[in-house]
């Protein structure tokens, strides 16, 4: 990556073990686009009320040439599959975004145009 990750922690202690967890999904994101310039994740523990015990939420703010990729998504229980689910859908809009800028998908003609 051009820029170093960002990585933030929001009510809960940043370990190793989880700055690694982060690092080590984010650099394989360059193997789905090569020109990500930044690259900011949020992990967060947001309310320790729960009837089903701790949520982790991971955010993911990526920004590629002419676009940010935004990643929210919901709560898990587990911190690492969190991470996980966070940085699959990464990847998702990673490829659907090189895609889209190599040509790969189709565009369908407008039907106004076609009849």
């Amino acid at each position: 990556m051009q820029i170093p990750v960002q990585i933030t922690a929001k009510n809960l202690e940043m370990t190793d073990a989880i700055h690694d967890a982060v690092m080590k999904r984010a650099e394989k994101l360059e193997q789905f686009a090569d020109r990500i310039t930044s690259c900011r994740v949020v992990v967060e523990c947001p309310h320790r009320h729960h009837h089903k015990g701790v949520l982790y939420n991971v955010h993911i703010d990526l920004t590629v040439p002419g676009k940010e990729l935004v990643v929210t998504h919901e709560p898990k229980e587990d911190l690492y599959v969190a991470i996980k689910s966070a940085f699959d859908a990464a990847r998702r809009q990673l490829q659907e975004y090189s895609d889209k800028r190599h040509g790969h998908v189709k565009n369908h003609a407008n039907n106004a145009e076609a009849e």
